[in-house]
């Protein structure tokens, strides 16, 4: 019986239309909904600060989000640089493209490198792990790697993030071995990617509706359920303030906080599909506490 941890209308962070399709969280964050994925613009454009592009949604996304950029930002101020939370196919679609049309670096963990300089495609999908058609399909989903090689930097060692004063980097694996997440400590802000998201995700209806919900990562794509276990752990331990995850919508408050904690303490019950959690071996070189570099 699968476990369900509802989240209320109350528990959603209020956002501004600004047009072309942006939401505002933040006077300095902001996301659009790219059909099943969202994609984060992080700085305030009221400055002329450097200002990122978190994740790029799929390959039909493109102009898009060239035109929310511009939207928001004006046409002359491209991105100091585009960030990846991971490389899966909803995450980097249209990274290549938008990388050359800006000129600007990728940074990512170094984990995700072989799925973004074009050596190793992700491991299978897993569909039998239930919840809907999303899940039955997920064969289908592209898993070969992007290749932006020439562009492609990691993150830095000391967990700041380039271009973006105050925030830290995570690393929040079990989803994608070099899985990321953000942390503003300043005012407990989260931008989790997909370690933890706010809507179902194996299921069309919840895909289309956007049903809050607390949700471990999408099973069809999760190969390390332990690593994914103790990425959830690690975000519920900062009690976030505000969460955006790369599905669904942002989320924040007491409430919030109580079903991330429920989810942290009964990970296996409530997000690990039943008799399913494979532990493949996707091109990574080292398990949790092996590598210096997390």
């Amino acid at each position: 019986m699968t476990v369900q941890l509802p989240l209320e209308d109350s528990d959603l962070a209020p956002t501004t239309e600004t047009g072309s399709g942006i939401s505002a969280i933040l006077p300095d964050l902001a996301f659009r909904r790219m059909s099943i994925v969202n994609v984060i613009f992080y700085g305030d454009p009221a400055t002329d600060a450097d200002w990122v592009l978190i994740d790029t949604g799929l390959p039909t996304s493109r102009q898009a989000i060239i035109e929310a950029a511009e939207h928001r930002f004006g046409v002359m101020r491209p991105p100091s640089a585009i960030l990846l939370t991971h490389g899966h196919f909803d995450h980097v679609g249209s990274l290549e493209t938008l990388a050359q049309h800006w000129n600007v670096p990728v940074y990512a963990h170094w984990l995700e490198f072989p799925y973004l300089n074009g050596q190793a495609s992700y491991p299978p999908a897993d569909p039998l792990v239930g919840g809907g058609a999303m899940a039955l399909l997920s064969p289908l989903y592209p898993r070969s790697p992007v290749n932006v090689e020439q562009r492609l930097q990691p993150l830095p060692q000391d967990r700041s993030v380039p271009f973006m004063p105050g925030w830290t980097w995570l690393h929040t694996p079990g989803h994608a071995p070099g899985h990321v997440s953000l942390w503003r400590a300043a005012d407990r802000c989260l931008i989790a990617g997909d370690a933890i998201v706010t809507t179902g995700q194996e299921s069309v209806y919840e895909v289309m509706t956007q049903r809050p919900e607390m949700h471990g990562p999408p099973r069809y794509l999760t190969p390390d359920w332990g690593e994914a276990q103790y990425s959830v752990v690690e975000l519920a331990g900062l009690k976030p303030e505000l969460i955006i995850t790369g599905h669904g919508q942002p989320v924040r408050g007491a409430n919030m906080r109580a079903r991330l904690q429920q989810l942290a303490d009964k990970f296996k019950e409530i997000a690990v599909p039943e008799g399913r959690p494979y532990a493949l071996d996707p091109a990574k070189p080292g398990k949790r506490g092996n590598d210096t570099y997390r």
